[in-house]
């Protein structure tokens, strides 16, 4: 499933707006999503969601290639809006987060793909499977927090998984093996 590491990645598009060298940046958990999306038989297209994430990540305005994030997600903050569904989905027959408590994703390089676009390449783990993903990231916004007047840094990421290459493909076909993720971050300068 996609996840919040891919939206870390998208604050290293920061690194396109005017600044000093590497900074530090702290997500805020209260604006922050990680958004999954799946086709349940056909029929319907249901959204879910990971309510706590976290992260490291450092940016270069000057050399956005020199940018960094890595983000990790406690699986058990799964929420689907049904109380038997999330607990399916911890269960063995998906996450098994008793065993494989978190997701992570660490970035391994930053790609300038036009104006206000970035491509974060990055590892990706999940179940304890790791493998490689793009995030495509827009840039929303970059400038000083109105309520905090510190630097401060907006984007939205997205990318596709096929979760039965992480080893969470329970009822594929059926239920689809397909996952899109979407990441929406909002994120203040460390400090």
């Amino acid at each position: 499933m996609k996840f919040p590491s891919l939206i870390l990645a998208g604050l290293l598009a920061v690194a396109t707006a005017p600044a000093v060298a590497i900074e530090a940046y702290n997500i805020d958990p209260t604006h922050t999503q990680v958004e999954f999306t799946y086709s349940h038989f056909g029929f319907s297209n249901i959204t879910g969601r990971f309510d706590t994430v976290e992260s490291e990540f450092i940016y270069d305005v000057a050399d956005p290639t020199q940018s960094s994030v890595k983000v990790t997600i406690p699986v058990a903050s799964i929420s689907t809006g049904v109380a038997k569904l999330d607990e399916h989905l911890l269960g063995s027959d998906f996450f098994d987060a008793a065993q494989f408590p978190t997701a992570t994703f660490t970035s391994t390089g930053v790609t300038v793909a036009g104006e206000g676009k970035l491509a974060v390449a990055g590892e990706l783990t999940i179940h304890g499977v790791t493998k490689p993903v793009v995030m495509d990231v827009t840039i929303n916004k970059v400038g000083n927090h109105p309520m905090t007047q510190k630097p401060a840094v907006g984007f939205d990421a997205s990318f596709d998984i096929k979760r039965s290459e992480f080893g969470v493909g329970g009822y594929a076909p059926a239920v689809s093996d397909d996952v899109r993720i979407e990441i929406t971050v909002e994120a203040q300068k460390a400090g």
